[in-house]
């Protein structure tokens, strides 16, 4: 943990306009009494269903240094070091502003419709080796991510990577703004949350608000062989100080010459902007490939080395829920279970999906895909899940498994694909568990609120089972 004082009680009360009721220091922040570590300041944000507040005696009493306030919350006592503002959710922005504002870092804003979260820990990864770096905790891409992981930024840092999420129109502007990035990169341009927009044209344009908070003489780094690429960049050339440097497999500023896919990962020949470059890409699909290019130029564009960045893609590790493979044993040996359960769109399904056939099952082994609903598509919703059948035939998967919506796609597999189908991923889990085998390679995925980490827990948790009943316990 940071042992620099993050936030004194004098700097964090002129930046929010605040009280301290007493001195403190900080060596980090906080919004979630349960992680919270000693030493945090916790921000006591009001939310549609918890109030922070009702939550700040547990925070002080699990170390944390004091709590953002907004009113004195109950059953903590009168010498509790409190920062009293008139807004709990506008004093963690003016916090994150200031934590921007403070320091010399060159930061990096990513979004996208997919593979937000993991260019972004690419990125950190890739800046590592060549200075201290801030980044965005898992997908804390919101109103309240985005300020917390700017107010956590330490004033030393020499690089930032910080993520930004959407799911309506208007919400990644001020977020770009309060970020002021030196490089906006945008994945690319997807279905998703399709349900809250009037066409693909209008998300296009929501991922475009990043632009809005470019520092000036920035960089826009933008997915060439997205379809979305000339819209995208006739919304950057707006702002005419800005630089675009494109991505993609082939015709772009940072392209790939030669690739050569296995089940572990890639081995890319890329040009990064005029510069020749071999490196490998430790996580295995083209999507990482493609991510792998959108890190490479904006580490360029950041003026960083893009040649040492490159060389530490060969140590890049999964995320969990986002591919992260697992070797489980079952009765007469293992399967393979790979666990893409966090999120998913019909973009990442597809590339999950083709991962899954680059990988081979063991002797009599099959393909499984365990799938779950994708949401927020709107009215075309059951057209995005059955459109998953070619890919499914396509990439070799034997087995598919379905959960509510995602039903759909079992009457458009041919009859020896289809699996079990249930209304929910809870009630598919044990039946699941029942059916993987030696030599299997399951994947699992489905949208966050599919629950489809119910899944992988079950799958995991039903080969402990087995484990206890074959050694007689």
């Amino acid at each position: 943990m940071n042992r620099t004082p993050l936030w004194t009680s004098v700097e964090a009360a002129r930046v929010t306009g605040g009280r301290a009721t007493g001195p403190w220091e900080a060596v980090g922040v906080s919004i979630d009494s349960r992680t919270a570590a000693p030493g945090d300041l916790f921000v006591a944000i009001k939310g549609p269903e918890n109030d922070g507040h009702d939550y700040v005696r547990d925070a002080l009493s699990a170390g944390a240094a004091a709590a953002v306030v907004h009113r004195r919350p109950a059953g903590v006592g009168a010498a509790a070091p409190l920062l009293i503002v008139d807004d709990t959710l506008d004093a963690l922005t003016a916090l994150g502003r200031r934590g921007r504002d403070r320091g010399t870092a060159r930061v990096a804003a990513v979004t996208g419709s997919a593979g937000k979260t993991g260019t972004k820990e690419a990125l950190r990864h890739a800046l590592a080796g060549q200075g201290a770096v801030s980044a965005s905790a898992a997908s804390y891409n919101n109103l309240w991510g985005v300020p917390l992981s700017l107010a956590r930024m330490p004033p030393g840092s020499a690089f930032g990577a910080f993520e930004v999420g959407m799911n309506h129109a208007g919400e990644i502007a001020p977020l770009s703004r309060l970020i002021r990035p030196h490089v906006a990169v945008v994945t690319n341009v997807e279905a998703a949350h399709i349900a809250f927009f009037p066409s693909m044209e209008a998300v296009a344009d929501a991922k475009a608000e990043i632009f809005e908070g470019v520092e000036p003489d920035g960089a826009c780094v933008l997915n060439r062989d997205n379809m979305f690429f000339d819209r995208l960049r006739g919304a950057a050339v707006r702002r005419p100080d800005l630089r675009i440097v494109s991505f993609g497999l082939s015709d772009a500023d940072a392209a790939a010459r030669e690739v050569s896919l296995d089940d572990e990962g890639s081995d890319v020949a890329a040009e990064i902007c005029g510069r020749r470059i071999a490196y490998r890409v430790a996580l295995p699909g083209r999507h990482w490939v493609l991510n792998s290019l959108a890190v490479l130029a904006a580490v360029e564009a950041l003026g960083a080395d893009a040649g040492e960045a490159a060389a530490s893609l060969r140590t890049l590790a999964p995320l969990p829920g986002r591919g992260k493979p697992h070797s489980v044993a079952c009765a007469g040996g293992t399967f393979t279970l790979i666990d893409e359960s966090y999120n998913a769109n019909p973009a990442s399904m597809r590339a999950a999906i083709e991962t899954l056939g680059r990988v081979p099952p063991r002797g009599a082994g099959r393909r499984i895909a365990i799938l779950g609903p994708m949401r927020e598509l709107g009215h075309e919703s059951a057209a995005f899940h059955e459109g998953l059948a070619d890919p499914l035939v396509e990439s070799g998967v034997d087995t598919v498994m379905a959960a509510g919506d995602m039903r759909a796609v079992l009457d458009r597999l041919p009859a020896g694909m289809r699996g079990a189908a249930a209304e929910t991923g809870e009630a598919l889990a044990d039946i699941a568990a029942e059916s993987v085998g030696p030599g299997d390679v399951v994947m699992v995925k489905g949208s966050n609120a599919s629950r489809m980490d119910l899944v992988v827990a079950r799958l995991m948790h039903g080969a402990e089972a087995r484990r206890a009943v074959a050694a007689g316990n």
